[in-house]
């Protein structure tokens, strides 16, 4: 009689088999334990060089040698670094990087410093470090506050005086009120004054009545004498802020004066405990984030670039994922399988592969010149040769993002739509549905997972490109957020601000690499944690709509 054999012992696999699995399972594991730590590591360097500018270093003074003389000179200590001896068999030398600040009297707000050359160093309690609108940072030793009185002469209020640091708060706080009364003008009303006035000339040059020409040269006339009397305003606005002064003695020696109303803070470094810092800290941090630059964009805030990045992205998305889910439906279901359709998913898989760059030189070509230019003879021929639509601006920035960006959300339908059981979609067609209510019905709910996958992909990759934006609508600094209180609210046609473009102009193109160094850490930061917030943001809203459109065919 023959036996049947175990199963048990048929399912029992060798041991060669078990252990070869068992290292490849291990050597899986070692390799996303290291990407993480890899990207933990990244993160960290990232968070370190960022953020400890805005952690309030104590100031040091430091006497140095300089022949038969000696030099003062204070900063904060950035780093300390080794170099290479001049001559074969000598010592390294050692190197202190100071920042000075002062950059108008000292031409430079950095300085490397020979520790040998350090005769002597202290961190004395009265010295200030003052956060300026333009120059960058001062840093020296009160003498007097100059305070313009309402008879319009000048009282000097010594830095020993009680009154001295209370009356130089408020004067800060009186000129940052009145900065932002001067921005609210100029950009306000003088902004929507001058708008009016174009407008006006426009109608002008195309009236051929003469009593219309008449009545449009009184109104442009009206308008520009208003416009006049808002620049007087703001003219006057701006005179004020240059009255009071703060008299800083520097540590060489020099005295400057320092008009309270370009003064942004003053804080004294040495004196200020871990409380004080860490509340220093949040407040620049906050700062940071919620500002506008300025100083070439070195300081300030960088709140429009965060601004123009977040709606550019969601422009992209609403632009690719019709677009992308219509061609994946087409594809799967309503194209004759074939070799023309197979090598259409092939040129749709290569088009992924193509250079951003390509994809901005042809955004530039068709969306900006082609499809900008016809919109502007069409609807704002008034306007030309200044175009409206004919230059770059964020609707042509995402169009080319999202051609950029559609393969990706093609693959990712289309892999989805053919996981549909196809007993789901029989059984709604023999119940006498048509294919389109089979697709809306059944297909498209059980697809949206997938759909949500392509959008996070496309959403992850579009928001960190810059080459293409570059070339359709992306500038250094723009002066006003492409969505805003002016109506049309919405304007798709101005150009933007964008935290990978940031990025690369601080990196490459600024004037002070040194005082841009830590902006570029502290951006690329913010850039990866608003790419991850709103790919959290979706994937939990994929996860919903899985729990929602889940049935026990899955």
């Amino acid at each position: 009689m023959s036996t049947l054999p175990d199963p048990a012992k048929a399912m029992r696999l060798p041991p060669q088999a078990k252990v070869k699995g068992e290292a490849q399972v291990w050597l899986t594991g070692m390799g996303l334990a290291l990407a993480l730590v890899l990207a933990a590591l990244l993160l960290g360097v990232i968070v370190l060089n960022g953020f400890a500018v805005f952690w309030p270093k104590r100031v040091t003074e430091l006497t140095l040698k300089d022949g038969d003389k000696t030099t003062l000179i204070a900063g904060e200590v950035m780093k300390t670094q080794q170099r290479a001896a001049p001559e074969p068999g000598q010592p390294q030398i050692t190197d202190l990087l100071l920042f000075t600040g002062n950059k108008e009297v000292l031409k430079s707000s950095f300085r490397y410093i020979d520790v040998k050359d350090i005769q002597s160093q202290r961190e004395p309690d009265d010295i200030v470090e003052i956060e300026r609108q333009e120059y960058g940072n001062a840093i020296g030793f009160p003498v007097a506050l100059k305070v313009r009185m309402p008879d319009k002469q000048l009282e000097s209020i010594p830095a020993e005086d009680q009154r001295f640091a209370g009356e130089l708060n408020r004067l800060i706080d009186e000129a940052n009120a009145r900065w932002a009364t001067i921005r609210t003008l100029e950009k306000g009303r003088i902004g929507d004054n001058a708008k009016a006035i174009q407008a006006l000339e426009i109608k002008r040059k195309a009236a051929t009545d003469a009593s219309q020409q008449q009545l449009l040269d009184a109104a442009i006339a009206e308008r520009k004498t208003e416009y006049q009397a808002l620049a007087k305003q703001a003219s006057g606005l701006r005179a004020m802020q240059v009255e009071n002064k703060l008299a800083l003695r520097l540590a060489g020696g020099e005295t400057k004066d320092i008009p309270t109303g370009k003064i942004v803070e003053v804080f004294w470094p040495n004196r200020m405990g871990f409380f004080d810092r860490l509340g220093h800290f949040i407040g620049k941090l906050w700062s940071f984030v919620s500002g506008t630059p300025r100083e070439a964009n070195t300081e300030g805030g960088i709140f429009p670039a965060i601004f123009g990045t977040f709606v550019m992205t969601m422009l992209m998305s609403v632009c690719v994922v019709p677009v992308g889910v219509l061609a994946a439906i087409y594809l799967r279901e309503y194209a004759k399988q074939g070799p023309l359709v197979q090598g259409v998913r092939i040129a749709v898989n290569n088009l992924a592969g193509v250079p951003s760059i390509v994809f901005g030189v042809f955004g530039l070509g068709f969306f900006v010149y082609i499809m900008g230019g016809s919109l502007d003879d069409l609807f704002f021929h008034d306007k030309l040769p200044t175009p409206t639509f004919g230059t770059g601006g964020i609707m042509w920035a995402a169009a080319t993002l999202a051609l950029m960006t559609v393969p990706v959300v093609i693959v990712a339908t289309e892999e989805s739509i053919a996981s549909v059981p196809r007993g789901m979609k029989e059984a709604s067609l023999a119940l006498g549905a048509s294919k389109w209510q089979t697709i809306r019905g059944i297909v498209l709910p059980a697809s949206v997972p997938g759909i949500m996958t392509g959008t996070i992909l496309a959403m992850a990759r579009g928001a960190g490109e810059v080459a293409p934006l570059m070339l359709v609508g992306v500038v250094k600094l723009a002066p006003t957020l492409p969505i805003n209180g002016e109506y049309p609210f919405v304007h798709l046609d101005q150009k933007f601000m964008h935290l990978g473009f940031h990025i690369f102009d601080l990196a490459f193109q600024s004037p002070d690499s040194e005082a841009a160094r830590p902006a570029v850490f502290a951006t690329t930061f913010v850039l990866i944690l608003l790419v991850l917030i709103m790919n959290l943001s979706a994937i939990l809203l994929r996860e919903n709509l899985r729990r929602k459109f889940k049935t026990s065919a899955f």
